[in-house]
């Protein structure tokens, strides 16, 4: 039987009080939203926070709209609103593409999109999605809110920019006229996490590329993102020779790992072809 070691349990009503339960209880602590990666983790003892702070109840952080040319993604918008929402898939199919293969049902229906990024995984869906987005993290603490680029907010394996008595508010995202996205995934089975996964957002000024975000997960890309492979890309004409070398690209600045999902070369290979693809299936969206 697994049984996580004991824990303090608070409700917060409201973002000011969570933050003060986060003071409260120190850096021991740890929110709670979906739970679906924090709760396995607590039963086999890898986590074992002496509080637990749920944040169920703040709809204040479960919105989601347009404000100011921005798409606002509250940290605690579930998988299954995200990949409903006419609101964040009309302009950005992407989302659309990510949420379906993310888990099952049951765990979309519960799990959030503020605790997949926050959770820090380096196979996240997300993670590589919010990239090629370049969308911004609005967190607040003590100190008041503050905003991170999402390519800055993972700091390494399972380590993100929200610190002690800090709580990720939202992700803001950018809404480009005439854009195009997609997001490509091979996973061992269905609702897997991913042997390799890429995202493309293109933007497109007078038949060449104006603005590119590729982001990539589960293969060792720095900040879940490939820049060099993007500056590849601006001021060329889409095609399938471009679109091949960017995924070239991108797969020479990655570090997979060998797994049991796979080989680190298989995973190289991945990286590009399904950058390719998802920059080719981007194009034909815009």
């Amino acid at each position: 039987m697994q049984v996580p070691a004991t824990f303090a349990y608070e409700r917060a009503g409201s973002v000011p009080h969570a933050l003060e339960l986060l003071d409260r209880y120190g850096p021991d602590a740890r929110v709670v939203a979906g739970g679906h990666s924090l709760i396995p983790m607590m039963k086999l003892r890898l986590a074992q926070p002496e509080a637990l702070i749920d944040i169920n109840g703040l709809s204040e952080l479960a919105q989601l709209s347009v404000e100011d040319g921005e798409l606002v993604i509250g940290s605690m918008v579930r998988h299954a609103e995200l990949l409903a929402s006419a609101v964040a898939t009309g302009p950005y199919p992407i989302f659309e593409d990510a949420e379906r293969v993310i888990a099952d049902p049951i765990v979309r229906n519960r799990g959030t999109v503020g605790g997949s990024l926050c959770q820090g995984d380096p196979s996240e869906d997300l993670a590589a999605v919010f990239a090629a987005l370049r969308a911004t993290a609005v967190i607040q603490g003590p100190a008041g809110v503050r905003k991170v680029p999402v390519r800055e907010f993972h700091e390494g394996p399972y380590e993100t920019a929200v610190g002690d008595g800090e709580l990720l508010l939202a992700l803001r995202v950018p809404i480009l006229d005439g854009a195009g996205s997609a997001y490509e995934k091979v996973e061992r089975r269905v609702g897997d996490w991913p042997v390799a996964a890429a995202g493309a957002v293109l933007q497109l000024d007078g038949g060449v590329i104006a603005r590119a975000g590729i982001g990539l997960t589960a293969v060792g890309a720095e900040h879940f993102c490939a820049p060099e492979a993007e500056a590849h890309l601006i001021g060329k004409p889409p095609g399938v020779e471009v679109f091949a070398e960017a995924g070239r690209i991108a797969a020479e600045h990655c570090e997979p790992h060998s797994d049991q999902r796979g080989p680190a070369d298989y995973k190289r290979h991945l990286a590009a072809e399904l950058t390719r693809r998802a920059l080719a299936r981007a194009v034909e969206r815009i």
